[in-house]
């Protein structure tokens, strides 16, 4: 075991070029590969390295820089080049190294900034896993930001990725400090939060350039690539989310025979808030993907699936799974599945499961009132259908499906009705 636990320490080198250059026709991008020199934590030794490893080790892997160049790609704005983030994280600016931070740490790092550009309404906290969102919250404080983010899934939250809107202040160090994360990532760090943080030697903690100036970066686009197996590469824009208002949603109606079928309930302002949270929340889920949120906290995310009925469910399974760990959790200090081990042991009273079990379902997993979103339309009714059953209020999806109407249907025959709206644009990223 000592050899397998080796090669997750090991920080490899690489065979890329110090320089890379891509031509797009006119246009020539100049990017610069990004190492650090940096002690590593275990030996002591002064290491100038890149990136631990790619995905997995034995994988090698580089980070580059855009530092010069133009693009020129159609109409859109893109971020200029000298505007990097992650891409731009200097030795100065790697507070704590860490284990050295890897390819992953580093693309989660990038997908919740992806997220936060546009969480502009108060101190917000994303925490990633395997770039996806294990939670993401608003928090009147930022440490209440954290705290929602974190118990929203406690469990997938083990070993992620924290990214916050707002300067690490102390109250939210000493909450960070009482789990295990492997990346911390803030615009700042207020005196005596390093020292605390300091605690846990394997924590990377970032702080990130210019993210003072996140979003600006809201309305940009990057070129985002993927690689085929046979060598050839596919290129596109990145995805630019346009829902940030009121204003920007459509009412959800669809013409059905003839006749135009219009959602009868119009969406409160707090569940507007929601809906417009969780999609800035979808701009970094996996598709296929539907998420719940409520009082701007995610309650459940179902990611990456191939049927939307069952991703829906996935995520309405998370939410009671979670739900019931949190109030574990917060009540006896045990993880749930801890408590169904000892009950089934003889070790604990079977009522402390019983009444758990039963709040979430008297709760709903906290779903009741919450509202859904979802990154694409519905092609049936029946994904509908599962978030109406578990007390969600509103809904949002893009819309554009031929059986649109049957959405609208189910929100209007719910007791009491449920209101939908369209974005008018889809969210998918994979």
């Amino acid at each position: 075991m000592k050899d397998l636990r080796e090669i997750y320490r090991t920080v490899m080198g690489d065979h890329f070029p110090e320089e890379m250059i891509i031509r797009l026709g006119p246009d020539r991008l100049v990017f610069r590969k990004r190492t650090w020199r940096l002690k590593d934590p275990e030996t002591g030794r002064i290491q100038h390295r890149g990136l631990r490893y790619g995905e997995n080790p034995g994988q090698e892997a580089a980070l580059y820089e855009w530092v010069g160049g133009n693009l020129t790609l159609g109409n859109a704005q893109y971020v200029d080049p000298g505007n990097g983030m992650v891409s731009a994280i200097s030795e100065e600016e790697m507070l704590q190294a860490g284990k050295h931070p890897g390819k992953i740490n580093l693309t989660d790092v990038d997908r919740a900034l992806q997220i936060l550009r546009y969480l502009d309404r108060g101190p917000a906290a994303v925490i990633m896993k395997h770039n996806n969102p294990s939670g993401a919250a608003y928090g009147k404080t930022l440490a209440q930001a954290y705290h929602r983010a974190y118990m929203a899934d406690r469990i997938a939250a083990f070993g992620g990725a924290l990214v916050v809107n707002r300067p690490v202040d102390l109250e939210t160090a000493e909450g960070i400090g009482d789990h295990y994360l492997e990346v911390v990532a803030a615009p700042d760090y207020e005196e005596g939060v390093l020292a605390l943080l300091a605690r846990r030697k394997n924590l990377r903690v970032l702080k990130l350039p210019r993210m003072d100036r996140l979003l600006e970066f809201a309305h940009l686009r990057f070129l985002e690539f993927t690689s085929l197996m046979d060598g050839g590469i596919i290129v596109q824009q990145s995805a630019v989310n346009t829902i940030r208002s009121t204003e920007d949603l459509r009412p959800a109606e669809a013409v059905y025979e003839g006749k135009t079928i219009r959602c009868i309930r119009e969406p409160t302002p707090r569940e507007v808030e929601d809906l417009i949270f969780g999609w800035a929340v979808e701009q970094g889920v996996t598709s296929n993907s539907v998420l719940y949120a409520k009082d701007g906290v995610t309650v459940g995310i179902g990611t990456g699936e191939q049927d939307r009925v069952g991703v829906a469910e996935i995520a309405v399974f998370k939410a009671y799974t979670k739900y019931k760990d949190r109030i574990c959790f917060e009540r006896l200090g045990i993880p749930y599945k801890t408590l169904e081990a000892e009950v089934a042991q003889g070790k604990r009273d079977p009522s402390l499961k019983e009444e758990i079990d039963h709040e979430a379902q008297r709760e709903h997993g906290g779903l009741l009132g919450a509202v859904m979103v979802s990154d694409a339309f519905f092609p049936f009714r029946d994904g509908v259908d599962v978030a109406i059953k578990e007390g969600i209020t509103a809904i949002a999806h893009p819309g554009g499906s031929e059986r649109d109407y049957e959405s609208i249907l189910a929100c209007n025959e719910a007791s009491p009705p449920v209101a939908m709206v369209f974005t008018g644009q889809r969210a998918f990223r994979h």
